[in-house]
């Protein structure tokens, strides 16, 4: 389909007066407002105060955040692209990369469910494909409210068929991730959306590399009004209006993606594309800015050749819509007939829509008008940074764990408690509604181990993929809370015997212009700074969600990791489950019984109290290359990290995954069993004897609690529990919940 636009009048466009107040409802302050005039000189066209208000947006300029994320390691030796890009890269072997970055869609995915968290999906595997690489693996990670909340079902609904329906019919198996559930995103739900693709070290695209005189190609959907101001509303808190915004959620088609990702993964054979950059976030704007700034050159577009689905559209309205399934490239000069027999092959639009200049301008054309004529340069570099003044952050007071004692003695009825409650209970329900086996290469299945396993086609390696946080850990001290996120990551990773190479972030808090908030947001990336630095796990690629509250309720400080990491041979990993009776059950690393902030005090004992669990880096990393090793020499046979619930949890998600008991030879109160301490792991093993001269090796801890056994878990003191108890417990509250029956 080729755009055939006719030259007609210019229409009787409403273009209303520029005023400051104008500018304030496009998200701009005075401050800003002056500075946009000081750079052009004059008062802006309503056109080009639009491409200012969404380039200086929260979610497109990162004001608020870029003096704080500069804090980040972000390179190593296998990392090939940092942040800057679309997605980050890494070397994974073999003259192959992998190719990845997490985004959110919580705003609109709080709008519209199902349409919000599609679109969260389409956009970051366009991130991904738009560098050149296949699409081979999503995950997620999701946060709603209470589930007494009235409306948590049915944003939970509506955003599992969302992300469902849309990587299902993309042919990219949803393989892992998360949900959590806490009063705090009662009014503010967050989706954050990974992909990871491969692609050949030799054939990655990037947004920038054009010079002058080269022509600008649009291929993809038409364009339509959905999705306008979609950067600005991500950059703002949301009201009781916020129902109001509807119109400014993206409506996707992933059939249409598919069709644009094999169009565009065939052209990049060619050798056609100098540059490409995905429509997302303020479409056409932030593509043909981002295209042009990191090229170094001007780009000027002629409107009337933009494929348009709805007709009169303005030029506002073409610059800012956020219309899915859309790209914007750059080709060699004489390549345009080739790429146009392609796209229309895949029955897509296709646009010769402009050119490449070298005066680094944004000029904007229509109707035979120029509507915009300003650099590029300062809106990028001269984008607002603000260094957001910090408050004295009150971190939680340390509580005594004796004075949490197990209810009536009962150890097993706390941990049937624990593994039914809305955190920890199965989310088969969702999983089930995800492909997770499209591809055919999938590992293990969700739930089955720490991390996600993927193999990859001719290899015999394998990616373990994962997301995590612990929002409660950050609220009650952001730095360890931060520290704590990429060390989780890195434990699920290793815990299947991969060795952790990278991390994406999503960083998801309140309003920066709170010092509080401000002070959650600094102290969480300096813990996961150095986090990053003595684990030797860099960021290379992210986004920064802020403005995640509702009237005067804000969500927990919410740092999502998505890490990913490389196991040379994929037949070599384990998973959580126990394989079989008559195997030796050790802990690895120090059970102090650390109950501050732990599920055991907030669903036994209904507070949320207490100092986050301290994070020890070193001992971190010394356990996890102890578990990498033993995996790699074939001495243990299933592995899980020690996380939330502690202990018994851990041992319990063996079990269930399993269908094996354990009895347990070791004696503890609550503390022990639920604590929350930081750095275990739980393995079982046939060859005691080899891992103990191991560990001693590695000078860790580590200490035999246990052997496997049928049916039920015992421990000392008469406490018993059958499997199949605690498998039904932990199966049925999401379906009942769904269904209504909670």
């Amino acid at each position: 389909m080729t755009s055939t636009a006719q030259k007609i009048e210019t229409p009787a466009f409403h273009e209303p007066d520029i005023t400051p107040e104008l500018a304030a409802e496009h998200g701009i302050n005075r401050e800003e407002y002056d500075l946009m005039l000081t750079i052009i000189g004059r008062l802006p066209s309503y056109t080009e105060l639009g491409i200012f208000s969404v380039m200086w947006s929260e979610h497109c300029s990162y004001k608020s955040s870029r003096l704080h994320l500069k804090k980040l390691p972000t390179s190593a030796p296998w990392v090939i692209q940092g942040p800057g890009e679309n997605a980050g890269v890494i070397d994974i072997g073999d003259g192959q990369a992998a190719i990845f970055k997490m985004e959110s869609h919580n705003h609109p995915s709080f709008i519209e469910p199902y349409q919000g968290a599609a679109t969260g999906v389409g956009g970051i595997m366009r991130d991904v494909f738009t560098m050149g690489a296949r699409p081979v693996a999503n995950i997620n990670a999701l946060r709603f409210g209470a589930p007494s909340h009235p409306k948590t079902r049915h944003l939970l609904s509506g955003v599992v068929s969302g992300i469902g329906g849309y990587g299902n019919c993309m042919g990219v198996p949803t393989i892992g991730g998360e949900v959590n559930f806490h009063s705090s995103y009662n009014g503010n739900i967050l989706v954050n959306a990974m992909t990871v693709g491969i692609a050949a070290q030799d054939n990655i695209y990037y947004a920038r590399g054009a010079s002058a005189g080269q022509p600008v190609v649009y291929v993809g959907s038409k364009t339509g009004r959905d999705g306008i101001h979609g950067a600005t509303m991500a950059s703002a808190v949301f009201d009781d209006e916020a129902e109001a915004k509807r119109p400014t959620v993206q409506v996707g088609d992933p059939f249409t993606e598919k069709l644009l990702l094999e169009a565009c993964l065939e052209l990049m054979q060619q050798d056609a594309i100098i540059s490409i950059q995905d429509m997302g976030a303020a479409g056409l704007t932030s593509s043909s800015v981002e295209i042009a700034d990191k090229g170094g050159i001007g780009v000027e577009l002629d409107l009337d050749h933009v494929p348009q689905r709805e007709p009169m559209m303005s030029p506002y309205e073409i610059m800012l819509s956020e219309s899915q399934e859309r790209m914007l490239m750059i080709l060699q000069p004489g390549k345009e007939e080739l790429a146009r027999k392609i796209f229309e092959k895949w029955d897509l639009d296709f646009a010769v829509i402009g050119k490449t200049t070298d005066d680094r301008h944004l000029r904007l054309r229509m109707y035979g008008k120029i509507w915009c004529d300003i650099p590029v340069p300062p809106l990028v570099d001269d984008a607002p940074i603000y260094d957001r003044p910090r408050g004295d952050y009150p971190k939680a007071a340390p509580i005594d764990n004796q004075a949490y004692p197990l209810p009536g003695g009962d150890l097993f009825g706390a941990l049937a408690t624990l593994v039914g409650c809305p955190d920890l209970a199965s989310k088969r329900w969702i999983w089930e509604q995800y492909d997770h086996l499209v591809g055919g290469n999938t590992v293990a299945a969700p739930g089955q181990a720490d991390a996600a396993l993927l193999k990859l086609d001719g290899y015999d390696k394998a990616l373990a993929i994962t997301s995590d946080c612990t929002p409660r850990y950050c609220y009650a001290d952001p730095f360890e809370g931060g520290k704590q996120v990429i060390a989780e990551s890195y434990r699920n990773i290793s815990a299947t015997g991969a060795t952790p190479l990278a991390v994406t972030d999503n960083l998801n808090f309140a309003n920066p212009e709170r010092p509080d908030i401000m002070a959650q947001f600094a102290g969480c990336i300096e813990g996961m700074a150095e986090g990053c630095r003595i684990l030797d796990y860099p960021v290379i690629s992210g986004n920064v969600s802020l403005y995640n509250e509702t009237g005067d309720q804000s969500i927990l400080p919410t740092p999502t990791i998505g890490g990913v990491g490389v196991i040379s041979d994929w037949k070599k990993a384990v998973g959580l489950a126990f394989k079989a009776a008559g195997e030796d059950i050790f802990v690895i690393g120090e059970t102090r019984g650390h109950l501050g902030q732990s599920l055991y005090l907030r669903d036994i004992h209904e507070i949320e109290a207490g100092e986050a669990p301290p994070v020890d880096l070193a001992a971190e990393k010394l356990n996890a290359a102890f578990v990498r090793e033993a995996i790699d020499q074939g001495l243990i046979t299933a592995c899980h990290d020690i996380s939330d619930g502690g202990l018994l949890v851990a041992l319990a998600d063996m079990a269930m995954a399993g269908g094996i008991g354990a009895t347990l030879n070791v004696d503890g109160d609550a503390s022990f069993w639920f604590g929350e301490d930081q750095g275990r792991y739980i393995l079982t093993t046939t060859q005691p004897d080899m891992i103990e001269k191991l560990g001693a090796q590695h000078a860790i801890p580590l200490r035999k609690i246990g052997a496997t056994q049928e049916k039920t878990l015992q421990a000392p003191g008469g406490h018993s529990i059958s499997i199949d108890e605690l498998k039904t417990i932990h199966e049925s509250w999401l379906p009942d919940y769904m269904e209504g029956r909670d």
